[in-house]
């Protein structure tokens, strides 16, 4: 009984792809010649000898020297022969394959290797991927930022804000037959400039946040922090330096781990006011946050 078409098709193809791939394992170096062949040389030739043969051979076959079409073709394939037997690596590749023919995979894999590899400098490769990276941010966070400013631009608050502005600006005097919807949208375009819009988690997007530039500037980073430590470490645990007020607030801030923006939002009474607890003492901050879960439980 016959196979089924289907069948028969995969099997046709399935051999046509083995006999493409599994034919010249050695082909991708010289096509269908043998570089060792075109230059006239032995497998066991030294690079003294390939260099001499090749030399002489390009001068016979030189388009300047010799104008037949043929003989042009055959320099271009001397020159590759030369090419992969001059150098090492792509020589041990080349006689490697020819004593596996059957491991087609690895030799190719072997040959495109050490033929594009060395073309491609990491370092560019590296520096393209970051911008890639950075652009892709960059596009996020703007696209995140409109977004953000289109959501609060439609909440009464904004508009609110916007008509106190107006008011301002036109010193007093407002047109009462004037709606939102009938004001003009210029003078709001112009107005919502003034406002500055701080929205938590979408902030507007900035260069130096990128991670391309974040990874340039990385030692900087690494030294200013360092820097930073070693004088915090001499001016208060080897000099004994009562701490200034910048300092305070930084490890009264991280002692109760708030967050840096909700920090700045505190008044500035409500700051004094911990910072003087000392709350980077463990023994104080212990005690605050009992009187706290004191406080919490007798407004429940």
């Amino acid at each position: 009984m016959a196979p089924p078409v289907p069948i028969r098709w995969w099997a046709l193809t399935s051999a046509l792809v083995l006999f493409f791939l599994v034919s010249p394992s050695i082909a991708i170096y010289c096509d269908e010649d043998d570089c060792y062949d075109l230059l006239g040389v032995s497998q066991t030739a030294n690079s003294s000898e390939i260099k001499k043969a090749y030399y002489k051979l390009s001068l016979k076959h030189h388009p300047d020297k010799n104008p037949d079409p043929e003989s042009k073709k055959l320099f271009v394939k001397i020159a590759n022969a030369y090419e992969i037997l001059k150098d090492e690596a792509t020589r041990e590749q080349y006689d490697y394959a020819i004593a596996h023919p059957e491991e087609v995979f690895y030799n190719t894999a072997r040959y495109y290797h050490a033929y594009y590899g060395h073309k491609t400098d990491p370092r560019a490769v590296l520096v393209g991927l970051l911008l890639v990276l950075s652009g892709f941010q960059y596009l996020n966070q703007w696209t995140r930022y409109n977004q953000a400013i289109a959501m609060v631009k439609k909440t009464p608050a904004y508009r609110n804000k916007l008509k106190a502005l107006e008011f301002e600006r036109s010193g007093g005097v407002t047109n009462k037959k004037k709606n939102n919807k009938q004001m003009n949208k210029i003078p709001e375009e112009d107005l919502s400039k003034e406002l500055e819009l701080q929205i938590k988690g979408a902030e507007k997007p900035s260069i130096w946040e990128l991670i391309g530039v974040r990874l340039v500037l990385l030692p900087y980073t690494i030294g200013k922090l360092l820097l930073w430590h070693g004088r915090w470490y001499w001016r208060y645990n080897v000099k004994k330096a009562p701490y200034a007020w910048e300092d305070a607030s930084y490890l009264t801030q991280k002692s109760l781990r708030v967050p840096h923006d909700s920090w700045m939002s505190i008044d500035e009474p409500s700051k004094e006011d911990l910072v003087h607890k000392r709350l980077w003492e463990k023994s104080n901050l212990e005690s605050y946050l009992a009187e706290m879960r004191k406080e919490s439980k007798r407004r429940r």
